[in-house]
């Protein structure tokens, strides 16, 4: 994660696919927003990846509680990434952004697993583009 340019408000960062997790083989770019507020307030993380998860929206918001209502200012963009990664790895069906891909996650997760190895070899692998 660094920089985009001269902006230091404004990252790039990359997040590979978790080994062993229907996102492997993946990667997936984020744009990282630093407010003034920052290290008081959380940056705004965004997938600029598609990406098929319950905890992660069309637009490529995030629901992630350390992101909101459980920022600390201790927290580094690099905790942040390894939360980011955990939840590739662990979603959160019980908190979905997105609540028809937590119901199919929850009821048919083998069609999830699926359409979410599908989404990675199309959107974050550049074989099927």
């Amino acid at each position: 994660a660094g920089p985009k340019g001269d902006n230091l408000y404004e990252w790039v960062s990359t997040i590979l696919g978790p080994p062993g997790s229907v996102y492997e083989g993946g990667v997936f770019f984020l744009d990282i927003h630093f407010t003034s507020d920052y290290p008081f307030k959380p940056p705004k993380v965004m997938f600029r990846t598609r990406i098929y998860h319950c905890n992660i929206n069309s637009q490529g918001a995030i629901c992630l509680d350390i992101l909101k209502d459980n920022w600390s200012p201790a927290l580094t963009v690099s905790k942040v990434l390894l939360s980011i990664c955990s939840l590739l790895t662990d979603c959160n069906p019980s908190d979905p952004l997105v609540g028809s891909i937590a119901t199919q996650y929850v009821q048919n997760r083998e069609e999830h697993d699926r359409t979410a190895r599908l989404w990675t070899k199309r959107y974050a692998t550049g074989l099927s583009q």
